[in-house]
């Protein structure tokens, strides 16, 4: 090994360290954000010493964190996001100023000086984006009231954090002369000139590039373009001083609309998982001990401090927003640790001279401390709190202690299971009900409805459900990743269950046709041809016609999806099935309309279609 380059020593000590420590943090219960943390201090300076380029890696890690935010914004269209304007900068300011001055003014009262209190303030004010991201991912938060608020806030941060950095140049001691005016009006500019470059180069360049890339028929070329695109624009921020995360974000964005997107999805996935890893790795190892040895009861004042203040603030916010009481100590705890930023920060306020070197060190090891702290926290409230918030102010839900013998097991009692429910018991068939929201399950025993509480993606769940004797399972739930998680695990411990599933949208459709399931119902399908058979009516068909017409075209829309089916992964040919099934239908109605008109010039009495 002594000729061995030194990346790829490297490689093998993250590779090893990470494949030891994170399957048994897991296995304690842990998570895998602590394990890749914990062998980041394992392999560090403080600890075998075996890599010592820390700063080199930290950087090199954020780049997991920018290929995270690409791929939020891949999930964000530009709409959804305009809809979220308020909560970004109605609760992510309020959440940024409520810490920012809580912790400005418990630093004055401690005897700093106000330059050093504000900037030690709005640093430690941001939180890990990439921690509370991945939490709120695993645990399957983004779609609830508190993951949108969290995700919201996370946002503002990230935009914050440029007049944070801004702001460094202000504060420090010598006054700015013109020549620096100048510089900032010149900086600002850039700033205008990349952010528009970015949104107008995302309408009009990146679609077409993408499809003649596509055209090429070569995967791993559209790869290196989905890394290249990523990597120009983080580049291009990282020039103008801006967040590279938010950069990235804005670029998934644009292209949230795009066909392509499910294939940049897929491509970046394994980039992202593997870079947050180093990334966390890396935050394990720039931890400094040093600084801690020689100040271990200052260090746990200054950590323990700023996660009091913030969880105070933060929890207050919570309450405003009007969060779920059970939602309130994850969300508070996940924004009170510090973030990523705050090491950007730290550390161009000690190369500026507002913060001493030793003051800088403090502050970044207690951020990086409070990232340690939060997953073992998270673990904590998990075991310690939240089962005393979920039986704090809500009604006491029933959970299946018995097995159940209905033959209709129902997962998911939302809008869509409710009317499903309702017809069985109507016709006299019991089923039973699974559902894991709190305020729809009381909702539903309002109206006199027995619902369990439960996630039909366990086993056991399943098993004490009576899914072993039931002869129909409906798959009602909202999320389609639960969805198909329902399906694969009936598929592979109940094969005899007939599955009845909801089908959110066409993608939805042929994934679950790929599972083999047959029954399958389009939401809003039917619903739609009811209205377009009362516009039909209203334009002076007659009803039975109007019914005639939506029938056959439903009839022709179901048989072209199973048309398209075999080809949705081929996009050429599945765009070659709809526009000759659109054609078909298109000379088969004008067929009729033809026919129609020439009973009507033979019948005259014959009603207007």
């Amino acid at each position: 090994m002594e000729h061995a380059p030194a990346w790829l020593i490297n490689s093998l000590i993250y590779l090893g360290a990470a494949v030891i420590v994170v399957p048994l943090s897991r296995a304690l219960g842990l998570g895998s954000i602590i394990g890749y943390l914990a062998a980041g201090i394992a392999i560090g300076p403080w600890g075998l010493g075996l890599v010592t380029n820390v700063e080199d890696i930290l950087h090199f890690a954020e780049f997991g964190v920018v290929l995270m935010l690409f791929l939020v914004g891949l999930e964000l269209e530009p709409r959804r996001l305009w809809s979220l304007r308020r909560p970004i900068f109605g609760w992510g300011s309020a959440q940024v100023l409520a810490c920012s001055a809580l912790l400005c003014a418990a630093a004055m009262a401690a005897g700093l000086p106000w330059r050093i209190s504000l900037v030690a303030a709005l640093g430690l004010a941001l939180s890990s984006t990439a921690i509370a991201l991945q939490v709120m991912g695993e645990r399957n938060l983004m779609s609830t009231s508190s993951g949108q608020a969290g995700f919201s806030i996370l946002l503002f941060q990230d935009v914050a954090a440029i007049p944070i950095l801004a702001l460094l140049p202000l504060l420090a001691s010598t006054p700015a002369d013109n020549a620096s005016d100048t510089r900032l009006w010149l900086e600002a500019a850039k700033i205008i000139a990349v952010i528009g470059g970015i949104i107008l180069g995302g309408r009009l360049l990146l679609r077409p590039l993408l499809r003649w890339i596509a055209k090429s028929k070569t995967p791993e070329i559209f790869t290196a373009a989905s890394l290249l695109l990523v990597v120009a624009i983080a580049a291009l921020m990282q020039l103008v001083g801006l967040s590279m995360a938010l950069g990235a974000f804005l670029a998934g964005v644009l292209l949230a609309e795009s066909e392509y997107r499910r294939e940049l999805e897929t491509d970046i996935e394994p980039f992202k998982g593997l870079l947050l890893g180093l990334f966390f790795i890396a935050v394990g190892m720039s931890i400094d001990f040093g600084v801690l040895a020689r100040s271990p009861l200052l260090m746990a004042a200054v950590v323990l401090g700023f996660l009091l203040l913030k969880t105070l603030a933060i929890y207050l916010v919570a309450r405003a927003i009007g969060l779920p009481f059970q939602e309130r100590p994850v969300f508070t705890l996940l924004l009170a640790q510090g973030g990523e930023f705050a090491f950007v920060v730290f550390q161009a306020a000690a190369g500026a001279r507002i913060l001493p070197a030793e003051t800088s060190s403090l502050l970044i090891g207690a951020v990086a401390v409070s990232m340690l702290l939060s997953p073992l926290l998270l673990v904590a409230i998990d075991k310690l709190l939240l089962p005393r918030f979920a039986n704090c102010n809500t009604p006491q839900l029933d959970e299946i202690s018995e097995p159940q013998h209905a033959p209709i097991i129902i997962a998911g009692f939302g809008r869509y299971g409710q009317i499903v429910g309702r017809l069985l018991s109507a016709q006299g068939l019991q089923a039973t009900v699974l559902d894991h929201d709190a305020d729809m399950i009381e909702a539903a025993r309002t109206f006199g409805y027995k619902v369990f509480y439960g996630d039909a993606t366990r086993l056991d769940l399943l098993r004490v459900a009576g899914a072993e004797t039931a002869k129909v399972l409906v798959i009602a739930v909202d999320d389609t990743e639960q969805s198909l998680a329902v399906v694969d695990l009936a598929r592979e411990h109940f094969p005899h269950l007939q599955l009845v599933a909801r089908a959110r949208d066409v993608t939805h459709w042929n994934q679950l046709r790929d599972r083999g399931v047959m029954r399958v119902e389009r939401e809003l399908f039917e619903s739609s041809l009811r209205s377009a058979r009362t516009v039909l009516e209203v334009m002076g068909y007659s009803p039975n016609e109007a019914r005639t017409h939506a029938m056959r075209f439903r009839r022709h829309n179901l048989q072209l999806f199973e048309q398209m089916h075999p080809h949705h992964k081929d996009r050429a040919k599945l765009i070659a099935v709809i526009k000759q099934g659109r054609q078909q239908l298109e000379e088969q109605m004008a067929q009729e309309r033809a026919q129609a008109h020439q009973q009507r010039r033979e019948d005259p009495d014959q009603p207007h279609g």
